[in-house]
């Protein structure tokens, strides 16, 4: 992991992983003949990649255990926690031959995947026609990136907040650093820089966005691209003042089954060449219908996940052709959740990528982290009887990466996590004013 991350920092492993000149051309070649082709043949396309993918699934051992045809609903529907507790279970290729991850995903549960650089270049390939479509080379451009990483200690309020990566193709802010009194610093630097597309968590850039209105600040960048949380028509709109920018958000998980993209004001769609979506109804209204989204991922040979259910929901309007919506000839209004993820520092910074903390800790099934005062946070944990004084000193080592020293940190083992009027148990609850 320690590897991986420098590796980040270096344009060689854009060159020869994300963009590997084997694959990323062939690929690119590949979706862009997908573009000219009629519906009909659109549908053989996918289906001929899913039988390819569901027979090679069959050779997992949980496949073997599913009994799993080369009929997409002959599956069973995928839960994460047989993934958690079985990962090696569902992996067809030597480690050596693929790329590791590990999430947390949106409710503190980890995950241990598996990638096949073959997917790991087509999620690049994705990345780059989002932002071509915004008139840029992809290859060429400047980027700036708001999101999770962590530059420096949480601790160090001196800048530099950010650092150069990719061979001066990308500058990488800490937005864990970003707050009133830093806003200056992160301004000035981004004018230095002259971005052509900022990559950035909703949170991030609304916080941004908000102390550069305040200051009566304004720039001009001609993407903006948000992902991991719902980007609201709010965030879209002060992004738009800030930035003078073009906004988009585009929505996949680390599990890589679906991808959708578009913004709030004219809706997603969800791209087949990426996974085979499935809508499952959950609810309606006057105004809209709500559908859970069960994908199977295209391009994952090393750990293909088959019907896997993302616990992620949709919203389209009342009456909507769900099936249409599915196969992305149709749009849909928004992704449901995936919001409020971050506390708040005594600074008033937003602390993002909280769900990085649980990461790789033995025993942790679940965690959740209660913020009842700017000054302190309690982490609830459900736990394995394997979950020690040792997972508990891990636990705080990460989150220290996150949490100024100013703010203490609190373990709680518990059986039962805090749930909201839905029924579900978010990954943060802040009690502060105007928290949720």
């Amino acid at each position: 992991m320690a590897l991986t991350s420098r590796l980040k920092v270096l344009a060689i492993s854009d060159r020869l992983i994300r963009r590997n000149p084997l694959l990323y051309r062939t690929i690119q070649r590949e979706l862009a003949a997908f573009e000219r082709l009629d519906a009909d043949r659109r549908r053989k396309w996918q289906l001929h990649r899913l039988r390819a993918l569901l027979k090679i699934a069959g050779r997992s051992a949980y496949g073997k255990r599913a009994g799993g045809s080369g009929f997409l609903g002959d599956w069973p529907i995928l839960e994460k926690a047989s993934i958690r507790q079985d990962p090696e279970s569902f992996s067809v290729s030597p480690r050596w031959l693929t790329v590791g991850a590990t999430t947390s995903g949106t409710t503190g549960t980890p995950l241990r995947l598996q990638r096949s650089f073959r997917s790991v270049v087509a999620e690049q390939v994705m990345v780059d026609r989002m932002v071509a479509s915004a008139g840029l080379n992809p290859l060429r451009c400047r980027a700036a990136t708001l999101r999770g990483d962590d530059i420096k200690p949480i601790g160090d309020r001196t800048p530099p907040f950010w650092r150069i990566a990719n061979g001066g193709h990308r500058l990488v802010f800490s937005s864990n650093h970003l707050d009133r009194e830093s806003a200056t610093h992160f301004v000035a630097a981004l004018r230095r820089y002259r971005p052509d597309v900022i990559f950035a968590y909703p949170t991030a850039l609304e916080q941004l966005c908000t102390l550069m209105l305040q200051r009566g600040e304004r720039m001009h960048v001609p993407l903006t691209a948000c992902s991991s949380e719902v980007l609201s028509k709010a965030t879209s709109d002060l992004a738009r003042e800030a930035l003078g920018t073009r906004i988009i958000g585009y929505y996949g998980q680390a599990e890589r089954v679906a991808w959708a993209q578009g913004d709030p004001d004219n809706g997603y769609y969800f791209d087949p060449t990426y996974a085979v979506v499935e809508l499952r109804p959950v609810e309606s209204d006057d105004d809209a219908d709500t559908y859970e989204v069960i994908g199977t991922g295209l391009w994952n040979r090393a750990m293909p996940l088959v019907r896997y259910r993302t616990g992620d929901q949709i919203k389209a309007p009342r009456g909507s052709n769900a099936v249409a919506i599915a196969e992305g000839r149709e749009r849909f209004t928004t992704i449901v959740g995936r919001d409020n993820d971050y506390l708040v520092a005594p600074s008033g910074a937003h602390l993002i990528a909280i769900n990085h903390i649980p990461r790789n800790v033995p025993h942790l099934v679940r965690a959740q982290f209660v913020q009842n005062s700017v000054h302190s946070v309690t982490l609830l944990v459900i736990a394995t009887p394997g979950f020690d004084d040792q997972s508990r000193r891990q636990l705080l080592q990460q989150a220290s990466v996150k949490f100024p020293p100013s703010m203490d940190i609190r373990i709680e083992t518990t059986t039962q996590l805090f749930r909201n009027r839905s029924g579900k148990a978010p990954l943060v609850i802040r009690n502060l004013d105007g928290g949720t």
